[in-house]
């Protein structure tokens, strides 16, 4: 079983009994502000919760959809992937559960991840897309040194209107040259 260990959190692969907690998370309203209406069916996170665990047996791994557990207390409390690309590209996505959040712990989790992939993964470059109005992600990755590659205007459809997006990355060398 893949896991990462951090001062506060244990990242680590799905399990069975994390699919109530990911169901809660991806029905509270502020989580759902930027997916549409039929992303956030509760159905759609059960099947998820199954397939990240099917993943996490793939050989060779393509995908590494975690849970992020908090030692404190041993509750899921959010997510954190890196979905593996051809070229050695990785995109990078995450949630929390707003109980969680403003305690730097998705900072912490996505830090830990990403050196994970830079290092024993040897990824040349993370990337993640975001919809533009989404500020805690786009803050989020700014603090792991992500630059904006991209802007796309009215680029997603969905709760009756256009949405842009922002496409952030940081190529492995950059990492390298952050202060830790």
């Amino acid at each position: 079983m893949f896991q990462l260990k951090t001062e506060h959190l244990l990242i680590r692969d799905m399990r069975p009994e994390d699919e109530d907690a990911f169901v809660a998370i991806s029905q509270d309203e502020k989580y759902q502000r930027f997916y549409d209406e039929s992303d956030c069916d509760p159905n759609k996170y059960r099947k998820l919760t199954q397939l990240f665990i099917a993943q996490a047996n793939e050989v060779p791994r393509r995908s590494y959809q975690l849970a992020i557990e908090h030692q404190a207390t041993g509750a899921f409390i959010g997510t954190v992937c890196l979905r593996l690309e051809d070229n050695r590209q990785a995109s990078m996505g995450c949630g929390l559960s707003r109980h969680h959040q403003g305690q730097n712990l998705m900072i912490e989790a996505a830090r830990a991840l990403a050196d994970f992939g830079f290092q024993e993964l040897n990824i040349h470059r993370i990337y993640a897309e975001t919809i533009g109005e989404n500020k805690a992600a786009i803050h989020l990755c700014r603090r792991l040194g992500m630059r904006q590659e991209a802007h796309f205007h009215q680029h997603r459809f969905f709760k009756g209107q256009w949405w842009d997006t922002v496409v952030l990355a940081i190529l492995k060398s950059e990492w390298e040259q952050l202060p830790r």
